[in-house]
């Protein structure tokens, strides 16, 4: 254990000596100059590139190490025509042209794994024991996750367009009958189409939402 802790202090400062913080650029790409898309190229998103964005997103921070974030992507004609019918109608056109849809959900029964994500034995225990647990712990987790997924997926060039407009109860019986999965949030992912772009909308300032206390 001793060795692990040193290895670990240790790749952390090799890692601040490569890098102390993102550029200008890097920082734009992922939040300043990045924006939310509704219409796509038309590009393929091949599936390593699947795998890649899935190797960056899992590695942020949750509780206990739990991950309870669980993604379907809808790619295929097939899959897509499966999902069609959950979205709102102002969200069909561009879920359809879109190269991938990633569903992001959240596994009520991450807590079978959780024991040996987390190094700690009887973790899971307390959420089997405790539905409303269960449901705040993954639901909050797996949100974490879906943020970290939409800068991940920017990190490696492919642009996001996050939506909410659909019904969850419709993609859960549909994406997940059989599974303690439900769904949070919908993420369209590809090479956008800038032409689609509207106005930046405004945003609050730091006094308007923050204390330093």
């Amino acid at each position: 254990m001793a060795d692990a802790q040193t290895e670990a202090a240790q790749a952390a400062i090799d890692l601040k000596a490569r890098i102390e913080a993102l550029n200008e650029n890097s920082l734009g790409l992922l939040f300043g100059d990045a924006r939310s898309f509704r219409e796509w190229s038309g590009e393929p998103i091949p599936d390593p590139l699947l795998h890649q964005l899935h190797n960056l997103f899992i590695m942020p921070p949750t509780a206990n190490n739990a991950q309870p974030a669980r993604v379907f992507y809808v790619k295929s004609a097939k899959a897509k025509e499966r999902l069609k019918p959950c979205l709102g109608d102002g969200n069909v056109d561009k879920t359809m042209s879109a190269p991938a849809t990633a569903i992001i959900g959240y596994d009520l029964a991450f807590h079978e794994r959780i024991d040996e994500l987390s190094g700690k034995a009887g973790g899971g225990e307390r959420f089997a024991k405790n539905p409303e647990a269960a449901q705040e712990f993954s639901f909050r987790n797996g949100s974490l996750q879906g943020a970290y997924f939409m800068i991940a997926a920017r990190a490696i060039g492919l642009d996001v367009g996050p939506m909410s407009g659909f019904n969850n109860e419709a993609v859960d019986k549909e994406f997940f009958a059989g599974t303690e999965i439900k769904s949070n949030f919908l993420c369209n992912i590809g090479y956008g189409d800038p032409s689609g772009l509207r106005p930046r909308g405004p945003r609050l300032s730091f006094d308007d939402i923050s204390k330093i206390l």
